[in-house]
């Protein structure tokens, strides 16, 4: 048998800078599922990955996507975790008519020929959550955020959502990225005694917060503690190591994967991404959508037998990857991923208990065309539940 073709693939992840965490085990999700193409013999071809390390610099993206493409050979790219990092590479991408695969969960409101977008959409995390907070809480928010398109459109769906529920949003506050000056939030909460905070602060900023949270005794875990919830749409496993305890405990996230499903090709996942990095090591969302970037990309590749991304496109949406969050496919309508939301609250050992989730993959909805869209069942999935009635709730606006 002949030595396989290595096909160039560039990955882009922070592993240094202020959400290092996150970058660090969404470039370690990636090279696993490089490992296992590579070693495959279901594909006669191999992927050669190419590791750049932006460090958390958003100006040095675009450069080194170019530099990739032109220098390296690159059609595909797998990277980016910030919405500013994606949005400084689209042009780039769209220029030389390569295409990124997106792993994160972002705000929506987009759409590319040139993106494949891993990560769930706003209808898929942001939605859910907030229909879930107010339904469950209350509907007077506080939301605070990472001064980036991110956290300001997940605050915009927020404010909508609990409005609807004839909430409001008591205020909303904004850092710079990597800013740990968080005293003034953590006393604005205390004051204003919100329903529950939506933090979209990312990476050091996040960290920062929830320390500060808990020795202002604002948690929910103790006797004698103001509980006031945190709801998020991006605290994961790693970070909850990183954070420590106590502060890392009781805090809501929504996401389509954590580490504790109960699955054979998720326990496969945890046990074959430990063996490779490290028996501490936990897995996340962001993890876990950079490992199924690349196998999605295997697949189409093998599909399509090109590496043109006109002729990936054409072959996409006949690609589908049992995930470890679950059976996964591409709409090609809008290049975005079928994604089961799901519900949990953080606990010991840096996992999530999931509480509440979708019967079934979820359409996405990048744009939110309607609230209505978002509709589908979350269900209980455990006594030890947050405060409220526990009850099958119905996601509608």
């Amino acid at each position: 048998m002949g030595e396989k073709a290595k096909i160039p693939i560039g990955v882009l992840f922070s592993t240094t800078g202020p959400y290092a965490t996150v970058g660090e085990a969404m470039l370690n999700g990636t090279l696993l599922a490089v490992e296992e193409v590579n070693g495959s013999p279901d594909f006669d071809f191999e992927l050669a990955p190419l590791v750049r390390n932006p460090g958390g610099e958003t100006a040095d993206y675009a450069s080194i996507c170019r530099d990739l493409i032109i220098n390296s050979g690159v059609a595909h790219i797998v990277g980016c975790y910030t919405s500013s990092s994606r949005k400084a590479i689209v042009p780039v991408v769209e220029k030389y008519d390569a295409l990124l695969w997106y792993p994160s969960h972002y705000e929506g409101f987009e759409s590319s020929d040139n993106v494949v977008y891993l990560g769930a959409s706003p209808n898929q995390h942001i939605v859910p959550l907030a229909q879930y907070m107010a339904s469950r809480f209350g509907a007077r928010v506080y939301c605070c955020g990472s001064d980036y398109i991110w956290p300001w459109e997940s605050n915009r769906v927020m404010r909508e959502i609990v409005e609807n529920f004839g909430g409001e949003v008591l205020a909303e506050r904004y850092l710079a990225v990597g800013s740990i000056e968080v005293t003034g939030l953590v006393e604005e909460i205390r004051q204003l005694r919100p329903d529950f905070v939506f933090n979209t602060l990312i990476g050091e900023s996040s960290y920062a917060f929830l320390r500060a949270f808990r020795e202002a005794g604002l948690g929910t875990q103790s006797p004698g503690d103001v509980s006031i919830p945190i709801a998020s749409c991006t605290l994961s496993e790693p970070e909850l190591r990183t954070i420590g305890d106590p502060a890392a405990l009781g805090h809501i996230t929504s996401s389509v994967y954590f580490q504790s499903l109960d699955n054979p090709q998720n326990h496969a996942f945890v046990e074959n991404y430990r063996t490779r990095f490290g028996q501490q090591k936990v897995t996340s969302a962001d993890a876990e959508a950079s490992y199924n970037s690349v196998h999605m990309l295997a697949l189409a590749l093998r599909s399509a037998a090109s590496t043109k991304a006109s002729d990936i496109l054409a072959v996409l949406g006949d690609c589908v990857y049992d995930a470890p969050q679950g059976r996964i496919r591409i709409d090609t309508e809008n290049n975005h991923c079928y994604l089961t939301p799901r519900i949990g609250v953080s606990g010991a050992g840096a996992e999530f208990t999931i509480i509440a989730a979708a019967q079934k993959p979820i359409k996405p909805d990048p744009f939110l065309a309607s609230l209505k869209g978002a509709a589908f069942m979350l269900d209980s999935r455990d006594q030890d539940q947050p405060p409220g009635d526990r009850q099958q709730l119905r996601v509608v606006s």
